[in-house]
């Protein structure tokens, strides 16, 4: 191995058909344990009295966003990993849903290491709008 001009560490390899570079871009931080908050992090939501009501009746007008409500509402309190919920769309698709009903401030997410948990929040949306979330939740259609 030795650096080049660049100052980066170089390997050359061949594998009989051609040569490759092999450069070498790992950060002394990479070694580190991460520490009990980087594994824990709560994602960006808004707080308690920025929750507005027009932002969450749009979150919960999807039907999908709707769904995973529903079934979120039905879980334990502590929330649950964001992929196990079955949701008909694809992972994008999931993503984009949960950030829009994170940032309405009807769920809270999580990381916990490299999952995302989702957690509702049922407590804030009752102290701001009470039975809001009972009526959307319990409605029919």
């Amino acid at each position: 191995m030795r650096a080049d001009m660049d100052g980066l560490p170089r390997e050359y390899k061949y594998d009989g058909h051609r040569t490759t570079t092999v450069v070498e871009l790992r950060c002394p931080s990479y070694d580190l344990a991460m520490s009990p908050v980087t594994q824990q992090a709560e994602l960006p939501q808004p707080a308690r009295d920025e929750i507005r009501i027009e932002q969450v009746l749009a979150a919960l007008g999807d039907p999908v966003r709707l769904l995973y409500v529903r079934e979120l509402a039905k879980a334990p309190t502590e929330g649950m990993a964001c992929g196990v919920i079955p949701l008909p769309v694809t992972k994008s698709t999931r993503t984009h849903h949960l950030r829009t009903l994170r940032e309405a401030g009807v769920i809270s997410m999580r990381a916990e290491g490299t999952r995302r948990i989702a957690c509702l929040r049922r407590d804030d949306l009752d102290a701001l709008y009470p039975g809001l979330l009972d009526g959307v939740l319990g409605a029919p259609h």
